[in-house]
């Protein structure tokens, strides 16, 4: 007790004399540690705002834009990942509709093909398929000998020359086809494998 009062006694001229000094440095170091703190926050929400910023670029850089049209519940364009199949469009679009040519379906269309960015994928209703063949038939002489690229089964075209059960695939997931120069403005098949099928085919 008495020792508290010597050590008060000793000071209290100091304190008298120096009492707004010492109040202001209080306070300015105070408002030090704040402002740090303050900043030390700021900084680190940049931080996970710079972060969450470059997660989404990059999650929009592996996506890809895929059309999937014809007898699906939603048809239109959908953004999937980069890693997608053809079985995962016909999800997103809510699957098919009752009118949809399922047997056409499982022998023609590969479910587990990896799409591409710009891809399209077009599901025959019930008739659709089997009306194009009776055309590419009745047509001019000799076409019945040409593989019509728009009901052609995948086994049908990996005949032709320079197409294998890859490329037969992309084939069939850019119908439908208007001309056969469509394969190459869809760019299902090259130049190359182009000039080697042109004489053989129909899109009709």
């Amino acid at each position: 007790m008495f020792e508290n009062n010597e050590v008060l006694e000793r000071y209290s001229p100091f304190f008298k004399k120096y009492w707004l000094p010492v109040i202001l440095a209080c306070a300015g170091l105070i408002f030090f540690i704040y402002g740090l703190i303050s900043l030390l926050g700021t900084t680190q929400k940049s931080s996970d705002i710079k972060f969450e910023t470059n997660s989404k670029a990059l999650e929009t850089e592996n996506q890809i834009a895929v059309d999937i049209e014809g007898e699906v519940v939603s048809p239109g364009v959908y953004e999937l990942k980069q890693s997608s199949i053809v079985q995962d469009a016909l999800i997103a679009s809510g699957g098919l509709t009752g009118q949809a040519d399922r047997e056409w379906v499982s022998k023609n269309l590969n479910l587990a093909l990896k799409l591409s960015d710009g891809q399209k994928i077009y599901i025959p209703k019930q008739g659709e398929t089997a009306s194009n063949s009776i055309l590419g038939l009745s047509s001019s002489e000799g076409s019945a000998d040409l593989i019509n690229i728009n009901s052609a089964s995948e086994s049908e075209l990996d005949k032709l020359p320079g197409i294998g059960p890859v490329t037969a695939g992309k084939i069939i997931s850019q119908r439908p086809y208007s001309t056969i120069d469509d394969l190459l403005t869809k760019k299902a098949v090259s130049q190359k494998v182009f000039d080697q099928i042109k004489d053989k085919i129909i899109a009709q």
